[in-house]
Parts: structure tokens; sequence; C-alpha cells
């Protein structure tokens, strides 16, 4: 079986990727631009894009700069976004231009943002009026609301025409998107009054006015709704496509369902890097700018331990009296630690997607106190339990199994007070709220232990 025909019949796996990424290499280093392009072809576009991202940096730039080799519209689309990156770089102002006419809208705006600013303007003087039209109506709204991710080829129809008039019309009609689900009915200024399965319209008879077939129910998404909030949309409503209007109820765009997945996706992605301090980072950033942007988290966790530490020190009498107290207080603050970014995971997770409202935000907070309780007694034994039989000593039992209750409830409480907190300052949660909740959950748990060894002692 050849290579090729290995490609075509199965995903590239690893494995096999390492195996063909060394063909790759070798031709590009040949200067084989037909081999690869071929390949290529017969590639599902993301495995192309796959073996393109596992290329070295300089192998990668040898590729794009090959004479008679260009890269395919829909390979760059699957390439993620730090590559895409890289690779304008390489590219020509005409390789550019050609990419954004031959891509949707939405994929379009999304690579122009990514060339260099001293660059855009010749660029866009290239293209046809109507892209140049298209990017810069886009470009005019803020980057997270839906005109970023709308694709401006969709299909319209008037209300009063027929199923086969507009059959008619879907066939002639050269500007229509490759694939769409839904036709949109428009009245007389354009504004969207209702949508019609395109499988409707092949099994309806072609005298049958559209305005009769139509669904009138339609979830209509702004042009500066944020496009989280759209892909909460989609997700509430099992939706496939929707229409975007502008400021007077226009339909300008629409919005399909694999644009949501990537926002979902991306933002994720997004609120799970920042949870843990590292931001946009991409794999591709160098050592200094992954040093860079790591700093400032790590600087201010440095505090924080400086914090618990001097929280710690208030208590050294007692510590000097018993000095055992100081091998088990990192259980208590690593359990409350634990316990509260649970919590916090969850918390983060829905607001993101609005399923944490005003009026189940009481019952929650109960719930979490509830949990906090019930996590609290387990452990309390079990620790109870351990320090028992390893110590021999009743009142230190007592001691780790009070604070471990004290200190679970607390930490319940605050993974779920703390972003919420935050997203009412309009602060990001996942940004801040793990430095936060860890800080409190270490420095109630040295308190309650240490607290109540003091009191008991």
């Amino acid at each position: 079986m050849s290579l090729i025909k290995k490609i075509k019949d199965k995903k590239v796996n690893f494995e096999f990727n390492k195996e063909y990424i060394k063909v790759v290499t070798t031709k590009i280093a040949n200067n084989d631009a037909q081999f690869i392009s071929n390949s290529f072809k017969e590639m599902h576009p993301a495995d192309a894009a796959d073996i393109i991202e596992h290329l070295g940096q300089n192998d990668r730039e040898s590729l794009i700069k090959l004479n008679n080799f260009n890269i395919d519209p829909e390979v760059f689309i699957e390439l993620n976004e730090s590559i895409q990156s890289e690779i304008i770089t390489y590219l020509s102002s005409e390789s550019i231009v050609s990419l954004l006419k031959n891509l949707e809208s939405d994929d379009a705006i999304a690579i122009f943002e990514n060339v260099d600013e001293k660059d855009k303007n010749d660029i866009l003087s290239s293209l046809p009026p109507k892209d140049r039209f298209a990017l810069l109506e886009s470009l005019s709204y803020p980057e997270d609301t839906a005109a970023r991710i709308m694709q401006r080829e969709f299909t319209a129809i008037p209300s009063n025409w027929s199923v086969g008039q507009t059959i008619d019309y879907l066939r002639d009609n050269k500007d229509l998107p490759e694939e769409f689900l839904e036709i949109f009915i428009v009245d007389q200024e354009f504004k969207p009054i209702g949508t019609v399965p395109s499988s409707k319209v092949l099994t309806t008879p072609r005298e049958t006015k559209m305005l009769s077939i139509m669904s009138e129910s339609q979830l209509l998404i702004p042009v500066d709704m944020d496009k989280e909030e759209v892909g909460n949309v989609f997700e509430n409503y099992n939706l496939n496509s929707a229409a975007v209007i502008d400021k007077t109820n226009k339909l300008v765009g629409m919005i399909t369902y694999d644009d949501v997945l990537t926002v979902l996706k991306d933002e994720a992605e997004e609120d799970t890097l920042r949870l843990a301090g590292v931001g946009d980072e991409e794999i591709t950033d160098g050592v200094f700018k992954k040093t860079k942007r790591r700093f400032n988290w790590l600087l201010l966790n440095l505090f924080t331990a400086f914090l618990a530490t001097w929280v710690i020190s208030l208590f050294g009498a007692t510590i000097e009296q018993m000095v055992v107290l100081a091998f088990l207080m990192p259980i208590v603050a690593s359990m409350g630690g634990n316990a509260g970014m649970q919590t916090l995971a969850v918390t983060v997770r829905t607001l993101a997607t609005n399923d944490l409202t005003k009026n189940n935000f009481g019952k929650n907070i109960f719930k979490e106190f509830n949990i906090g309780v019930l996590n609290g007694i387990i452990f309390a034994i079990i620790s109870a339990l351990i320090v028992q039989v390893w110590f021999d000593d009743s009142l230190l039992s007592m001691i780790i199994s009070i604070s471990m209750i004290l200190t679970m409830i607390v930490a319940g409480l605050f993974g779920i007070v703390v972003p919420i907190t935050l997203k009412k300052m309009d602060i990001d949660p996942a940004i801040a709220s793990s430095v936060f909740v860890t800080t409190i959950t270490d420095v109630i748990g040295f308190v309650s232990f240490l607290g109540v060894s003091a009191y008991l002692l």
C-alpha cells in the first residue's frame, strides 16, 4: 500500500506522523513541491495541517517558500492560531490576498487579524470591493462579538417566493455558501421573519409558497452580542445556525454550529489556562515570552505564601509546645486548598455557561456548605484515625478533626463566593480566583488548626 494511500484511508496517528514528516522533510530539502502538493490534496485538510504543525520551524518556512507550492485555504484554517501567525510572515501579500478571497468571511477575518499592521492597507486595496467591505465592516466591531465569527455568505429569499422560484435561485446563484442547512425568509426591508430547512424545500411541491412552510420561531443574534453568549444560546437551544442582525434588525450574516464549537472550545481552553495563571500561552512561544507571562502570577503567589507563613508565625509558641503540629498542619491546608479548587472549577464553568443565576445562587451556596460539612466529617474521621494510630494522642486527633471540618466548609464556601464576587466587580473569575481561593484556604487552614491547638493545649 502506498504512503499516500495510507493517509487517505485513515486518520494520521502520531507514529505514522513521524514517518511521514521525515518524508516531507526530505522532499522539502529536494524542492519537490509537486509531491507534497499532491499528497496534501489526497488528505483531509486537518491531516495536512497536522503534518505542517509537526514540522520544525525552519522546514515549515522552507515549505511555504517553495516554488510552485501554494498552501490550500482549507488546510490553512485548520492550523492552530500560532502556526497561522507564523506562516503569514512567510507569505507574500499576493498569497494572503488569494487566501482571503477563497475563504468564507468569518475565516477571512480571523486570518486578516494576524496580518502585520503595515501590510493590511496594501492587502485591503488588493481585495475585491465586496470582500474589502466585509472585512472592514467586521473589524468595526469589538473582537469578542458575534460580528467577528459570523459569515456574510448566507441564503435569504423574499417571503412571497414559491418553492420553485427558490430552487431555481439556489441552482443559478454562484455566491451562496458551499453548505447551508437553513434558508432565511426576509421581508421587504430585509428583516428575517422565519426559516425553512433546505431539506424541506426539496420535498415540497414547487408551487407551494415559502411563507406557508417557514418556521416563525427563530433566535436572532445581534451583531454586538458577546460570542461566548452566542455559544450559550446555541448550546441551550440546540441550534444548527442562526441569523445575525444589525441595529436596524436587518439580516447581515449567519453563525453556524461549527463556528460556535470553536468558540466554546477556545473559551474552555482559555479558562483552563487562566486558572493556572499562564494566560494565552502557546506551545510555540519562546522561553522568555513564557517566563514573562508566568512571572506576575508566580510573584503574586509568592506574596500570598509569605502571608500564610506570617499567620503560622503568630502561633510560634503553640508549635514549640507541641512540635508535631508542624508536621500535621500542611495536611489541613492542602485538603482545604484542593476542596476549594474543586468548587472553584465548577463555579467558573457555571458562570461561563450562565447556569448560575440570582435565583439559584442561595441554593448553591447552601449546597456547597452541606458538601463542605459532609466532606469535612468524612476526612476528619479518616485523619483522626491515622493520627491516633501514628501518634497515639486523642487530643491531637480531636484537633485535626475539628480543624478539618472548619477548613473544608470554608473552602467550599469561598470556592463559590470568590469567583462570583470577582464577576460582579467585572474581573474575569478565571484569571484571579484561584490565587485568592488558595490563599484563603491556606490561611483558614493554618488558623483553624493552630487556633484550635492553642485553645485546647
